[in-house]
């Protein structure tokens, strides 16, 4: 469900209306339905799934043939307010996440898709993680995984992701660049059902200038992972210089783009598919999809946050679910 006092409650209460989607799964809300019950009477929306109390889950589970809310208790409506940070919510909100991570695991749920975490809010809450990544990273013991943006539009991986731009240099190995591109390919290939085309992106303008930008990254991490991809039968290229990767022409004849850093592929996509594009963990013994989007404060419980991007991850989440 998301951090309670952000837009997850809305969404997924659009989300358990949504009839098309119905046809394709049984979205198991994880959450609280005192929650859901009072921003679906301060919105309008409907508030139309049955309840299942969290003590009658592991008996009951599996007769659930349609949308329905598991009730987790975690958090009373007297403990926060709508659009405001607080380290209840932040607990609350972990604690959905990891309830369906041990449901994922236990073969009880088929992918777990994920409305937004307030970071802020959960670093209240003593819980130092930077974000969904890397919690489904550590509780499922993934030895690899990376995140990936992917939409029909422009699909985008990232070496590094939630971290300063004072640490990506730190974090950048040749080993850590191979792998997010081994990543992307599996991911893409179950996806499009075919060998996909990846394209890597430099680290420096004009991706280094033969070494007239920065400290030669490119030559000495880059190439050498975009050659033992190759070497592996990856159609990948690069490294292309980023202020030129993303235009039509390239995005039209590549499935997939490596990105060293956050914004060097997310400033481009939610240019491109904000309201479309699906954050998916790759490299996880679990499917684990989520919207593209934060908690929106500024706009929560006011009936205004659109659905688009959860209704986009839930299909993705289906999708790999058939294709496992």
């Amino acid at each position: 469900m998301g951090d309670p006092a952000g837009v997850g409650p809305e969404v997924c209460l659009r989300l358990l209306a949504e009839a098309d989607l119905a046809k394709i799964c049984a979205p198991i809300i994880f959450g609280d339905a005192s929650v859901l019950r009072a921003c679906a009477a301060k919105t309008g929306l409907p508030f139309r799934a049955p309840v299942l109390a969290a003590v009658d889950w592991l008996t009951n589970h599996t007769a659930l043939t349609g949308p329905a809310i598991l009730d987790l208790g975690v958090i009373g409506l007297d403990a926060f307010q709508p659009g405001e940070i607080n380290a209840l919510t932040g607990r609350a909100g972990y604690t959905y996440v990891t309830r369906a991570i041990d449901a994922a695991l236990a073969g009880q749920v088929s992918a777990v898709v994920t409305a937004p975490l307030n970071k802020e809010a959960m670093n209240l809450a003593g819980l130092k993680f930077p974000g969904h990544t890397e919690i489904f990273t550590v509780l499922t013991q993934a030895p690899r995984a990376c995140m990936m943006q992917f939409s029909e539009e422009i699909t985008c991986s990232f070496v590094t992701a939630h971290c300063g731009y004072s640490e990506v240099l730190k974090l950048l190995t040749t080993e850590r660049i191979l792998e997010v591109i081994e990543l992307t390919a599996a991911g893409l290939e179950r996806i499009r059902r075919r060998k996909p085309r990846l394209a890597v992106c430099g680290l420096n303008p004009h991706a280094g200038e033969h070494g007239l930008f920065g400290e030669r990254e490119e030559e000495r991490m880059i190439v050498p992972a975009i050659a033992a991809a190759r070497a592996k039968g990856i159609d990948v290229e690069g490294p292309l210089p980023p202020d030129t990767a993303f235009l039509p022409a390239k995005r039209r004849d590549t499935d997939g783009f490596i990105c060293m850093y956050h914004d060097q592929g997310h400033i481009p996509l939610k240019a491109l598919a904000f309201d479309s594009a699906v954050n998916t963990t790759l490299g996880l013994p679990i499917i684990r999809t989520s919207v593209d989007h934060g908690t929106a404060l500024d706009i929560a419980w006011q009936g205004k946050a659109s659905p688009g991007s959860l209704f986009a991850a839930v299909r993705l989440a289906v999708k790999l679910s058939e294709r496992r």
